[in-house]
């Protein structure tokens, strides 16, 4: 596949050409500078003769240019096309982005690897393979990098290279399998740099930010690409990481929407920004200790309840059964164990958390996973556990009903 026209001249949106031929809406042109879907870039919008193009794809050795609509103009006929100038110039901005981004990454990441690329209309794909373990501290400073690069006006050039020379230098980003349209001939490669002389470490000379084989559309400068915001990662796939960002509108709207998260947060905090996350995490230790009180103090309602309760002789045993209000199944574990063998040989809470449950303790010789199988079966719901300890749920009776046929008194 040879480079295509839009790629060498990017900035050419308005050009007259001959209709090459025509096929229902499917149409070929003598000279076409619209971009041809290609290796995650999508193609060109526009006109051909003032009918919309909807697609353009590349097939043995042309460009197939799909409109809107069967044209009235035929083989042969000269035409003006117009390419949309917007949407070219995102692509232009999204793919030259994502170079910087690896750019970026070749000082972040170890063992860096290039796995993919895609851009659509609200954000793009990068997929990089590393060893490195890509955290949230390294996407802040992927994006503070990236942004770096693009506000010191780092030029952007492509050109072509022997492929034997390409092969030979291991720092160019070259991934045969994902790069379409990178061949400007059978010996020749499209090759496309950002900025020069950088010192990469670990490489023995000056290095730019980035080298990569690449067909797509490209700025001219990285200032022309704006601010970028990284908006996600991933994991597609092992050994793989996906990182998603925006640029032009999507990425402004969500920086500002991440700026009034922020604002808001500090305000709930009382904190700076650049506090809140030491802020947060007080709250959450907080948390954690008031939700440890709040498990105490349910434990004890549970202790406090069964000591008010009376045992009762059934089957030749000494029970003690209680209803409890406010507490969770969990909660009663603790203390009907230690009153377990102590107060009685079983001892039973029933409570309703969503919906009716009983726990059930027993001391030695005694089977506690018994007593919820036999309220289950009554009852419904299901359960289980040990000789020693057991629980159920989901039972259809209120706690009263279920308290009242294991032979108690509602305490």
């Amino acid at each position: 596949m040879t480079g295509q026209l839009a790629a060498r001249q990017p900035y050419t949106t308005r050009f007259e050409t001959t209709v090459a031929g025509v096929d229902g809406r499917e149409v070929r042109l003598k000279t076409s500078y619209f971009y041809a879907e290609s290796g995650g870039q999508p193609s060109d919008r526009g006109t051909v003769g003032d009918v919309p193009v909807v697609d353009v794809q590349h097939r043995d050795g042309e460009h197939v240019h799909t409109l809107a609509e069967e044209p009235t103009f035929g083989e042969g006929s000269s035409v003006l096309c117009e390419v949309d100038w917007a949407f070219r110039m995102y692509c232009m901005r999204a793919h030259t982005a994502s170079h910087v981004l690896y750019g970026a990454a070749r000082r972040l990441c170890d063992d860096l690897g290039y796995g993919g690329f895609g851009i659509d209309d609200e954000k793009v794909r990068v997929d990089l393979t590393t060893s490195s373990d890509v955290t949230d501290e390294t996407l802040v400073e992927l994006e503070r990098l990236t942004n770096q690069a693009v506000w010191e006006s780092r030029e952007v050039g492509w050109k072509s290279v022997p492929l034997a020379d390409l092969r030979e230098d291991g720092f160019v980003a070259f991934n045969t399998k994902t790069e379409e349209g990178v061949f400007e001939g059978a010996d020749e490669v499209r090759v496309v740099t950002v900025g020069e002389g950088d010192v990469v470490p670990g490489e023995p000379r000056e290095r730019p930010w980035d080298v990569a084989a690449c067909g797509g559309t490209h700025v001219r400068n990285t200032r022309e690409i704006g601010p970028v915001t990284l908006l996600s990662r991933s994991n597609p796939g092992e050994g793989m990481t996906r990182v998603e960002f925006a640029v032009g509108e999507r990425g402004i709207e969500h920086r500002a929407a991440e700026k009034r998260a922020v604002l808001d947060a500090g305000r709930a905090l009382d904190a700076a920004p650049t506090d809140i996350a030491e802020a947060a995490e007080r709250l959450s230790e907080r948390v954690e200790e008031l939700e440890s009180e709040l498990a105490s103090a349910r434990r004890r309602l549970v202790a406090s309840t069964l000591t008010a309760a009376e045992p009762f002789e059934r089957d030749g045993e000494t029970w003690l059964v209680a209803t409890v209000e406010g507490v969770e199944a969990n909660d009663c574990r603790e203390p009907l164990q230690a009153s377990a063998g102590r107060d009685a040989d079983v001892v039973v809470a029933v409570g309703e958390s969503g919906r009716t449950f009983v726990a059930v303790a027993a001391g030695p010789d005694h089977d506690a996973s018994a007593v919820v199988e036999a309220v289950t079966a009554d009852y419904g719901g299901g359960g289980g556990g040990s000789g020693s300890f057991a629980q159920g749920g989901g039972i259809d009776a209120p706690p009263a009903k279920v308290a009242e046929g294991l032979g108690s008194r509602s305490a």
